[in-house]
């Protein structure tokens, strides 16, 4: 890969507007739209807080049971990185009003022939 190839500008366009939108699903807690941006494949990772997500059946069910409490959500030095097209790694940081710990997140976004899709993704608190 070649450098110029790291940060093309209409490709950070696209996977903020990809990035932003799951953001807001997960503010609402629009399971849909959350499970749309997934890849649904058996090889998709999530870990969580508390959980080990293997595959897209696993991470569904998390979904369909857990209680949303990300609608206080403040987040912060959020980096996008592309690589070419079709590869990109998003890292933010947040805060909520109801947890006094800072949280990271962190997803690996591919694109897909029907669009951008988290095909791994981490979340973690720092406990100072």
């Amino acid at each position: 890969m070649i450098f110029e190839e790291i940060n093309i500008p209409t490709v950070i366009s696209e996977v903020t507007s990809a990035f932003n939108r799951y953001q807001e699903a997960l503010e609402k807690n629009d399971i849909a739209v959350l499970d749309e941006l997934f890849w649904h494949d058996s090889r998709t990772v999530r870990f969580g807080i508390n959980e080990n997500l293997y595959g897209i059946e696993q991470i569904r069910q998390f979904r369909r049971v857990r209680l949303s409490n990300q609608s206080d959500r403040i987040l912060y030095n959020t980096i996008i990185n592309t690589f070419g097209y079709n590869y990109a790694v998003c890292c933010t940081e947040f805060t909520q009003r109801k947890i006094e710990n800072t949280g990271r997140q962190q997803q690996t976004w591919v694109k897909m022939p029907f669009g951008w899709r988290i095909v791994a993704a981490q979340v973690s608190l720092i406990n100072y």
